[in-house]
């Protein structure tokens, strides 16, 4: 779990948000499918989608691209806490 202090409170990024939003970055925009809309990638999907870190947009029926917005792209570069 991944806390960015340099908001105005701290917030917490889970593994799997942060795994989400990594890909992206390094990917550019992806696709997803609407297969499985209760899947874990979906249920992460719009958390991020919730933070304001990346925006879904519907491009075909049953695909959405997946962009990284800015607040998303600081949450991915974050340093990753020690264990």
């Amino acid at each position: 779990m991944v806390v960015l202090r340099a908001a105005p409170y701290p917030v917490t990024v889970l593994p799997q948000q942060r795994l989400l939003l990594q890909l992206v970055a390094m990917s550019g925009d992806i696709a997803i499918t609407n297969v499985r809309p209760s899947s874990i990638l979906w249920r992460t999907l719009r958390e991020c989608v919730d933070r304001g870190w990346v925006e879904a947009v519907q491009i075909s029926p049953g695909v959405h691209r997946v962009t990284m917005l800015p607040a998303g792209r600081e949450v991915a570069r974050a340093d990753e806490p020690s264990a």
